[in-house]
Parts: structure tokens; C-alpha cells; sequence
């Protein structure tokens, strides 16, 4: 590329985009939206017990080391110079929690995966200390039911259960944060001076925000009975929060004093990316699970259909809050992911849009994969996830259909939930996210919600919203977010295919399907995940004691054998 190429691509951004699957570092042209290069690495989830999800913070840490350097040396492979690079942003998975030790700067425990169900338990405990054991009872102050979904409850197993961090925390060593706190602490010095932050997108997520006063509510965390000390400062969505730091250990150091300006739930992060500044905008994120949230502005809308209020974003200090109506579902890709490997059915991710393209129909096969029960609408953690409607006809075609037909009818809830609040109907549905590539899922989708699906040609909406949130941060002022100024995105467009009535036929069929999803566990998934029948010491005891009796008959009849057949040879 020539020099005068290289003068006119202006500033430009970076964005770290950690999701639960995947680590990546994208780098965009703040004047024209381009994304110029990225790199991509994925990330182990560990399953340790039945309905634990982990993962390891050093692990997403280094990630993100490789994926700037790696893009930084694709750049300069295009002859692009790295030190336009003005900014950097951070959109991250939301929840999944972290506690460490500031002095060492080394985790105290895994992550622990929003997915994660160990803390049903939890959740049940602190229930009883509610009025009527209301899950809701926090909705108005949080926007968020009682849920083992939500930090604050993570953060409380961990207190209870790992003897490191109750000893840290009782010694001021502790440091607790979701992964964007993780990661821009470590990224600005870590324990040599790192900067200990969030955002309000990612504060709201933790059941222990105020979402009206925007600040850690003291109630709300002696009801969880968590030391405040421990919780990182909450900034705006778009401010210098600190600038990169060279990470020693791993010689890693390209952008080292680069500004870190830009924070956003990765959910929050899409809606920026998807340009939803006015109120009513929507859009749907396809990742591992999926996500749609409604703008509602200013005002924070509150669901009388299962939906949760969250913070939208806040694009300055002192720059306004919006909020939004988000429906939450937890397997989306995860489902795809689930039947390779799991399953085996596929070989690599992309392999189900073939298979379910050959099968053209579920040919009335339904499934409901609730693996970590149902979020929104229903709320509900006792269902599992269930495959419905097999013949001896099914095969691994059927399933591959219906399992993107799963997520279309689970987008579908969402929807009918968020139009039942906002009380005007979409017309159509922006969508992102990496399932976004399947056309048959995108046109299934449009099919199902009987409204057209709009995809945009580049669809790194998340890291693209976290980027724009970097770039127009005070002190950086590279990217315009007036409205006059937003580059035009040019869109795949999805219209529906069959008429309304088979539409709602096959919705139906699938209500039908989650409820026999529901109620599926009747016991609680004990803290250490111990699932077994001798996990309960009275029917143990009497298991065992059945055993020795059948076993002590079996004895006492192969004697009584023995004995008559030496009676009958003595005779």
C-alpha cells in the first residue's frame, strides 16, 4: 500500500471483543467504519461438575495479548502504520465473574461463567430472606429477577466456598470484577498501578447497582453480604479510563500507551454497533446465546413480560443514560457447538447449515435446549433441555433443523414479549452476531417472526460498537456519534417465506415442547455438584441395605442349592 493509501486512512480504533467463546482484536478507520484486520483465538470452557462453567482468567488474558499483537502484525504486513491507532475499547461477555489478588495480580479462582448453574442453591438460600420469596423483589432498584444468571450471586458461592478468597478479601487482598474489570486492570499496570473499573452496562449486570442513581447500592450488597471494598469504580461507557501498559512476562507491548477509552457489555456494545440510538430501535445478537434489546431511552421501561431492564449505554460522563428492555436466551450457538462436540454429528460449526439445508424441515422434530434451564421469558431453572416428535424417519439432518429452528422460536418469545411491553410491534429485526453467517438460520428467523430480518454486510456490530465508545471518548474525539455523521451501512435483507398460519402452527408445536421442558429437575443442583443417589445419606443407607439383602438372599439360596444337592447324592 502507498504512502498516500496509508495517509488517508485517517485514525483509527481498536476494539477487544472477549466473548465466551472466542477472544478477538479488531481494528477499524474511525472515519469510515472499515474494519481493517483482526485476529481470533478461542477459548476453553471447562465443565468441572454437572452445570458448572469455568474459565481461566490468565487464559482470556493472554488471549487478548496474542490478538493485539497478532493483529498489529497483520497491519504492518498491509503496510499500515500502528501508531494511528488511537484508541482502544472493550466489549466483553457480561456476568461471568472474577476475583483475584491485587498484590500477586493472580486469579483466586476460575471465572465463573455466566452459563454456570452451581449457585441454584445460593439463590434458593437467599430467597427465604425475601418477603414471599419474590424473585422480582429487587426488579425495580436492579431491573433483574433473583437468578444464578446475575454476578452477585457467584461472587457470593465464591465467598462461601474458596478459602483463597475468603483469607484475601479478610486480608484486603481481593478484587472482584466482571472480565472487562479483569482486563483493563491488567492492561493498565495490573498490580503495578492498574486501573480497577467498569461501566454501568456491566455494573447493571451484577444485581448489586442501583440502575437509578448509577452508583453500588449499599442494601443491595448487605443483602448479599458483599464487601464493597472489593467492587471496581463505576465510569461511563465512553471515557479514558487508563492507557496499555507492556505486559513483561509475555513481551507484549505494541500498543503501550495507547489509551483504553471505550467499555460495553457485549450486548450493549451491538446495539451501539447496530446504530440503535432512538428510542424502539432493536437488534438480536446470534452468539452463544442470544440477546435482543429495545432501546426505550432516557426511561427505564419495566417488563411485565419477563423481559429485564438494563443499561443501554452512557457515551460520556457527562453525557445522558439510556436504557433498554433485553431478552435474554442462554444456547444459541452454544446448541451447534453442543452437537459437535457432544454429539458428533458435525464436524466443524459451519457443517449445520448443510445439513439443515438438506432436511429442509425438522419433519416435526422439536428441540428445546434448555441446558442451563430457560431464561426469558420464563425463568425458569428447573427445566433441561429436550428433543421432542422422533421417528424412526429422524435423522442427524432433522436435528441440525431443528436446533436452528430452536433458536428462531426462542427469538421469537423474545419478541412477542418486548412488543407486548413497547406496544408497538417491529417491523422488521436487526440482527449480528457470527450465527449471522448461517442463511438458512436468517431466513428460518424471518420465516418464524413473519417480518423481515435485516443483516448488516459487516457484521462485527459488537466490536464495532465498542470502538466507536473508544474512539468518541473525551480527550480522544476521532469518532463522531451524530447522527449525520454515522457512515450508512448497507444490509442482507431476509422476507419471510410461508404464510402466517404454518407459522404459527410450528410456534405452537414448539410451546408445547419447552412445556414438558419444564420441572425437569425436582431437586437442587447441590454446590458441589455431587448429582449422585448416595449424595442423600437416607436413601443411601437404604440402597445399600437393599444391596446386602439381595446379595446376603442370593447367598443364603445358592447354599440351600448346595445343601439339597448333597442330600439327594447321600440318598
Amino acid at each position: 500500500m502507498a504512502a498516500s493509501n496509508r495517509m488517508m486512512l485517517g485514525p483509527l480504533v481498536g476494539s477487544i471483543d472477549q466473548g465466551t467463546s472466542s477472544t478477538r482484536f479488531l481494528v477499524f478507520n474511525a472515519k469510515t467504519s472499515e474494519l481493517l484486520s483482526h485476529h481470533q483465538v478461542e477459548i476453553v470452557q471447562k465443565f468441572p461438575k454437572e452445570g458448572w462453567v469455568e474459565q481461566d482468567p490468565k487464559e482470556i488474558l493472554n488471549s487478548v495479548h496474542e490478538c493485539v499483537e497478532k493483529t498489529c502484525e497483520k497491519l504492518q504486513q498491509l503496510n499500515i502504520d500502528i501508531t494511528n491507532i488511537k484508541a482502544i475499547g472493550v466489549s466483553n461477555q457480561r456476568e461471568t465473574t472474577v476475583v483475584w489478588d491485587k498484590t500477586t495480580g493472580e486469579p483466586l479462582y476460575n471465572a465463573i461463567v455466566w452459563l454456570d448453574l452451581r449457585t441454584q442453591a445460593t439463590v434458593d438460600r437467599l430467597l427465604k430472606k425475601i418477603p414471599g420469596k419474590n424473585k422480582s423483589f429487587f426488579k425495580f432498584r436492579t431491573g433483574l429477577p433473583l437468578s444464578t444468571y446475575f454476578s452477585a450471586v457467584k461472587l457470593r458461592w465464591l465467598l462461601d466456598n474458596v478459602e483463597e478468597i475468603k483469607q484475601a478479601v479478610g486480608d484486603g487482598r481481593a478484587m472482584f470484577g466482571t472480565i472487562d474489570s479483569w482486563l483493563i486492570w491488567s492492561l493498565t499496570g495490573g498490580k503495578n498501578g492498574g486501573v480497577h473499573c467498569t461501566d454501568v452496562t456491566n455494573a447493571s449486570r451484577t444485581m448489586l447497582f442501583n440502575i437509578h442513581s448509577l452508583e453500588w447500592d449499599p442494601e443491595l450488597c448487605q443483602f448479599f453480604d458483599i464487601p464493597m471494598e472489593i467492587l471496581p469504580k463505576v465510569r461511563s461507557s465512553s471515557e479514558i479510563y487508563g492507557l496499555m501498559k507492556i505486559c513483561p512476562s509475555l513481551k507484549s507491548g505494541a500498543l503501550t500507551g495507547v489509551p483504553i477509552s471505550g467499555c460495553l457489555g457485549d450486548q450493549s456494545a451491538a446495539l451501539v454497533g447496530q446504530m440503535c440510538f432512538q428510542d424502539g430501535q432493536a437488534k438480536n445478537t446470534y452468539g452463544t446465546g442470544c440477546f435482543l434489546l429495545c432501546n426505550t431511552g432516557q426511561k427505564s421501561v419495566f417488563s411485565e413480560h419477563g423481559l429485564l431492564t438494563t443499561i443501554a449505554y452512557k457515551l460520556g460522563r457527562d453525557k445522558p443514560v439510556c436504557y433498554a428492555l433485553e431478552g435474554s436466551v442462554a444456547i444459541a450457538g452454544a446448541v451447534v457447538r453442543w452437537l459437535r462436540d457432544n454429539l458428533g454429528i458435525l464436524k466443524t460449526s459451519q457443517e449445520v447449515e448443510k445439513l439443515a439445508a438438506e432436511a429442509g424441515t425438522s419433519y416435526g422434530c422439536y428441540f428445546v435446549p434448555a441446558f442451563s434451564g430457560l431464561y426469558a421469558p420464563y425463568w425458569e431453572p428447573s427445566a433441561r433441555g429436550i428433543i421432542c416428535g422422533l421417528t424412526q424417519f429422524t435423522n442427524k439432518n432433522h436435528i441440525a433443523f431443528a436446533a436452528l429452528e430452536a433458536v428462531c422460536f426462542q427469538t421469537r418469545e423474545l419478541l412477542d414479549a418486548i412488543n407486548k411491553d413497547c406496544g408497538v410491534p417491529l417491523n422488521q429485526l436487526q440482527v449480528d452476531g457470527g450465527m449471522t453467517n448461517n442463511k438458512v438460520l436468517m431466513q428460518l428467523q424471518s420465516d418464524i417472526l413473519c417480518i423481515p430480518v435485516v443483516k448488516p454486510s459487516m457484521p462485527e456490530t459488537t466490536a464495532l460498537g465498542a470502538a466507536m465508545a473508544a474512539g468518541a471518548a473525551e480527550g480522544v474525539g476521532i469518532w463522531s456519534l451524530n447522527p449525520g455523521d454515522l457512515t450508512a451501512v448497507t444490509c442482507e435483507r431476509f422476507e419471510p417465506q410461508i404464510n402466517p398460519e404454518e407459522s404459527e402452527f410450528r410456534f405452537a408445536r414448539w410451546k408445547k415442547a419447552v412445556m414438558k421442558s419444564m420441572d425437569w429437575v425436582t431437586s437442587d443442583i447441590s454446590s458441589n455438584g455431587d448429582s449422585s443417589i448416595f449424595s442423600s445419606l437416607p436413601l443411601g443407607l437404604y440402597i445399600m441395605s437393599s444391596m446386602i439383602m439381595l446379595i446376603g438372599a442370593k447367598y443364603i439360596s445358592v447354599i440351600s442349592l448346595v445343601g439339597l444337592r448333597i442330600e439327594s447324592t447321600e440318598d
